[in-house]
């Protein structure tokens, strides 16, 4: 079990992601609330340039490329974390990779012919393997398992032995079950309830709750009022072990998260 849980911050430099689209893309925007996410206690900061939000419709490389890499350069010269890209596109990660991205985070779990993955082995970078059923276009249309938690790590499993295969290294890979990501409502909440499950995998775990649909769902909240339903995730989170949690508000999740870790490591 980890020692503590590391908090990842969310900078979307999208004009259309779900919970804060168009808030920083321009790239001074963005640089700022990068830096403020780090001085409220950001382990690692995630760039993301393409929405990946239900319904969303896919963008060019050279688009995604064109937001990332203004703020990705301005960021790696002056951030004292890690950074990471959640991109699907081997060409993107390619790219990001030589231009300062330590991490690559992929909704799609090095699906197909896996060429991210030998990207990311290339560069000697992290991977993140997530689940996801679907696209983002057609995720949320009628997803269905028998056993949710069960296929999820089936899947996971599969692609960490593919990745470890063509050369990542096996301490650079964390998994993520993809809460949200082609899951109804209690597909999300029995992946909460059974992450310590995930162990299995012998790698650290992610999750990423922040303002998620099917906290609104359950709390009958829009975005801008799911803050106690996230906090309530990352607590169910922390407490089976898991070693990342994505948000959006970095600051009340370093409190929740350390705080949980006392709790944890408590005898």
């Amino acid at each position: 079990m980890t020692e503590r849980c590391r908090v990842v911050g969310i900078l979307n430099v999208t004009p259309d992601s779900f919970s804060d689209g168009g808030r920083f893309v321009d790239p001074v925007a963005a640089v700022e609330q990068a830096s403020r996410m780090v001085e409220e206690g950001a382990d690692i900061v995630e760039i993301g340039g393409e929405s990946t939000r239900p319904g969303a419709i896919p963008v060019t490389v050279e688009e995604e490329l064109g937001r990332l890499l203004p703020v990705l350069r301005r960021l790696r010269d002056t951030l004292v974390v890690p950074l990471a890209v959640d991109t699907y596109k081997p060409e993107v990660a390619r790219v990001v990779l030589e231009e300062g991205a330590e991490i690559i985070n992929d909704i799609y779990g090095v699906r197909g012919e896996g060429r991210l993955a030998e990207e990311v082995a290339r560069a000697g970078g992290g991977l993140v393997i997530m689940h996801m059923r679907g696209t983002p276009a057609d995720m949320q249309a009628d997803p269905w398992y028998e056993d949710v938690v069960e296929e999820v790590l089936a899947f996971l499993g599969d692609r960490v032995a593919f990745s470890e295969r063509v050369g990542v290294n096996p301490e650079s890979i964390i998994v993520d079950p993809g809460l949200g990501f082609g899951k109804r409502v209690q597909d999300n909440l029995a992946l909460l309830r059974r992450l310590s499950e995930f162990h299995r995998l012998g790698k650290p775990i992610m999750v990423g709750p922040s303002r998620k649909s099917f906290i609104g769902k359950v709390l009958d909240l829009p975005v801008e009022g799911r803050q106690q339903g996230t906090a309530a995730c990352l607590g169910a989170a922390v407490l089976q072990g898991t070693a990342f949690v994505r948000v959006h508000e970095v600051g009340p999740a370093v409190q929740v998260t350390r705080m949980l870790d006392a709790i944890r490591r408590a005898s």
